[in-house]
């Protein structure tokens, strides 16, 4: 018999490409275009592990100047910034060995 223990957030590829395209300017704003850019990922599976961060705590949101916006002519933009917790947390993600975010434990000789 196999026990699963979620250790969170799934540790995925394209998780772990948006990870460290956020922790590649920990500081900086994030805007969800130049995130697709620099990780790879397409925004129709950005956007969800973005919305999974924001509830882990690990990113905070917010709408820029919407005077700014218009003055270029276009609508606010959505940008996120990482917390501490999601500075640690992805660069432990990062950083850690395991190839999965479950790890089975085998609690005896039943599969």
């Amino acid at each position: 018999m196999s026990i699963y223990i979620d250790y969170g957030m799934r540790r995925t590829q394209q998780t772990l490409a948006v990870a460290a395209a956020l922790l590649d300017r920990p500081q900086d704003r994030h805007w969800g275009y130049p995130l697709t850019k620099a990780s790879g990922i397409r925004a129709g599976v950005l956007y969800p592990i973005l919305s999974r961060m924001l509830a882990e705590g690990w990113l905070e949101d917010a709408w820029e100047d919407a005077a700014l916006a218009a003055a270029e002519g276009r609508p606010p933009r959505r940008y996120y910034l990482l917390t501490l917790d999601g500075i640690v947390a992805l660069g432990g993600m990062l950083d850690s060995p395991v190839s999965s975010s479950r790890r089975a434990l085998n609690t005896g000789g039943v599969q």
